[in-house]
């Protein structure tokens, strides 16, 4: 043990911490003891720990702590025994599979703080495919004191890093840097992933349960480690400054928290492959289930229903009564389950409102309604505008503009969807800050952008969309709003921006592109076949981040295979030994020959799963097949 106690005094001195006599580092595996997270505490200075993954680090030794009122409640303490807890679950969830899994060994620390006499907890779970910890300490009612960060994450030597930062808020592009070229005072925006040296495995870091605090984001210190920060010091991003200027002296305060403390979870997803990464459960897990009043059924509550929405935005249409008529009509025809209003909505008599919702209900289509966040700031307008909502016969409503992680506008994502819950409306949050398992607790938050989507226009989205499955999508669902035909899909191919429908998990699927080019595109026939949830999601095996991007998904007996390629040529093999048994009839779409990626080639074949498909990616391609079993 001695050993490992130089190796942790080493780490902490890294810090600029001083360590003396340890405690006994105590090891906490998870279910199969593949992850592992070690905790210690060190003479009455401070906390540490380090995560391992098949014995080899993920998270380095470093700093764990939390201040109350500038005072670091996790230095000059005594750590106790942990009790142990466990879990195993399963539950209903709309996103990369269903059901979703919560399998872990909880661990809960008692630790007395000596300078305060503040005794709390340290909660830990062990995941098979992460960790997750938060401090949970108690208060009295009307007691108010404000929490921040004190806790570091030390990325091993020779791992590569994928991060953006706040300028944008959430619709930012990722850098990928070798995580020696982090330099101090940089900024990262969560989740963070990194590749682990010599083949150990990847890894994420971001957050869960985000609940009446502060956001979470990461600042690396230039010596290797990113340090946690709450929003009241993250960068003003520039969509808030642009419409929010008298709001920032308040939100760059740090935010008071009454009463009991509990701090959102603190998540590493820590796996050996892309696949296993996609398929992490961990967001979702440690969020609270949903209140069974709300939603009786969770994610399966009768009103909660996803799908896919055409939307008039960024490809043009006729915002009149007779132009949505169609836009439904048109949804229709694709087999679409809604139609997303912009505000003009807002400028209609009530009266043209109910006469399009029913005419659109008829064709088995739903109404979302757009709303700007400012007008929902209290009780009495949140009313009203759901009021109206149910009045008008819409079944959603698309709230936008929140730009910041300022524990206030946390809240307000709470509330609005508590009250929309209650209305049966269901949810999309644009301008927002990235997703930490509100829709498990809140199922009818069907989407939410933090995403550069389609509506931030770019000539290079290749790099940017096979980066994206192994980013921020690993925080959850986000409106990207893909598939478009003109000039807005940059430097990708018509069957590139096709096959994002697919690669991109959005429970409600906000398409681009007008609906009457949907219709006349070659792989109309697929499109109409893409489901807005999965059952399963495989990342195939040729995937790399920031180069190419491959998934299989299912839905019943069909699967999806979707591929985007990234900014270079290349040539990869699809492996088909995920079918079931027997043949599955296909129809597959490929790059046409047209030099500026403006067509599609479509074939049909049938495979088993002893077949493979080998493919010829041009830069920014793709490729999109349905495969249906033969019975």
């Amino acid at each position: 043990m001695m050993k490992n106690q130089t190796y942790i005094t080493s780490a902490l001195l890294l810090l600029g911490l001083s360590a003396v006599a340890s405690a006994e580092p105590v090891s906490l595996a998870g279910p199969s003891g593949a992850v592992r997270m070690v905790v210690a505490s060190y003479g009455g200075e401070r906390l540490g720990y380090k995560v391992t993954l098949r014995g080899r680090p993920v998270v380095e030794w470093s700093a764990l702590g939390m201040t109350l009122d500038g005072v670091n409640i996790a230095e000059g303490i005594k750590l106790g025994k942990p009790r142990s807890y466990s879990a195993e679950e399963t539950f209903s969830w709309n996103g990369v599979h269903s059901p979703a899994a919560n399998r872990f060994k909880g661990f809960r620390f008692p630790v007395h703080h000596g300078k305060t006499s503040l005794s709390y907890t340290l909660e830990l779970r062990v995941y098979d495919d992460g960790v997750a910890f938060r401090f949970v300490v108690p208060g009295r009612p009307g007691e108010t004191r404000v929490p921040d960060e004190a806790t570091y994450f030390r990325i091993p030597e020779g791992s590569t890093v994928w991060f953006h930062d706040f300028r944008g808020h959430y619709e930012t592009y990722h850098a990928r840097k070798a995580i020696a070229e982090v330099a101090a005072g940089e900024w990262a925006a969560l989740p963070l992933t990194f590749k682990l040296p010599a083949g150990a495995g990847y890894a994420s870091i971001t957050e869960g349960a985000l609940l009446r605090y502060s956001g979470l984001g990461l600042q690396g210190d230039g010596r290797g480690s990113f340090v946690a920060r709450l929003g009241h010091v993250h960068p003003i991003s520039y969509p808030f400054r642009l419409r929010y200027e008298r709001d920032i002296p308040r939100v760059t305060r740090p935010a008071a928290v009454e009463g009991e403390i509990v701090t959102p979870w603190r998540i590493v997803m820590a796996v050996p492959d892309l696949n296993a990464l996609v398929n992490c459960d961990i967001v979702s897990a440690v969020a609270p289930p949903p209140d069974p009043r709300l939603f009786p059924d969770g994610a399966r509550t009768g009103w909660i229903r996803p799908g896919r929405s055409v939307w008039r935005y960024l490809d043009g249409g006729d915002s009149s009564l007779e132009g949505m008529k169609e836009f439904s009509r048109l949804a229709s025809e694709l087999g679409f389950e809604y139609n997303l209003l912009e505000g003009f909505w807002a400028r209609w008599p009530m009266e043209q409102l109910q006469e399009l919702a029913r005419y659109s209900r008829k064709l088995g289509v739903g109404l979302w309604l757009w709303k700007h966040s400012r007008d929902l700031r209290t009780p009495e307008a949140r009313k009203e505008f759901f009021r109206t909502c149910n009045e008008a016969g819409a079944v959603g409503a698309k709230i936008d503009f929140f730009d910041h992680e300022a524990k206030e506008i946390v809240e307000l994502y709470e509330i609005l969807l508590h009250e929309a819950a209650e209305h049966k409306i269901l949810v999309n949050f644009h301008g927002a800050n990235k997703p930490t398992g509100e829709a498990r607790t809140y199922p009818n938050e069907l989407t939410r952008e933090a995403v550069r989507g389609m509506e931030g226009r770019s000539r290079e989205r290749a790099r940017h969309n096979v980066t994206l499955p192994f980013t921020r999508m690993l925080a959850g669902h986000a409106d990207y709003t893909p598939v478009h035909f003109g000039e807005r899909r940059g430097d990708t191919t018509w069957t590139h921006q096709v096959a994002t429908a697919a690669v991109f998990t959005s429970p409600l699927l906000v398409y681009g592109a007008h609906p009457a080019r949907l219709l006349a595109n070659p792989a109309v026939e697929i499109i109409k076949s893409i489901p807005s949830v999965w059952d399963e999601t495989i990342v195939l095996p040729f995937s790399e981040i920031g180069e190419v991007a491959g998934l299989a998904r299912r839905r019943g007996d069909m699967w999806i295979v979707a591929v985007l390629n990234g900014t270079e040529a290349r040539k990869v093999t699809i492996p088909l030994s995920f079918l079931g048994a027997g043949s599955y009839r296909a129809l597959l779409a490929k790059d046409g020959d047209a030099g500026d990626g403006s067509s599609i080639q479509m074939e049909e074949a049938s495979f088993s799963r002893s077949d493979a498909i080998p493919l010829e990616l041009r830069p920014g391609g793709g490729f999109i097949a349905r495969l249906s079993r033969l019975h």
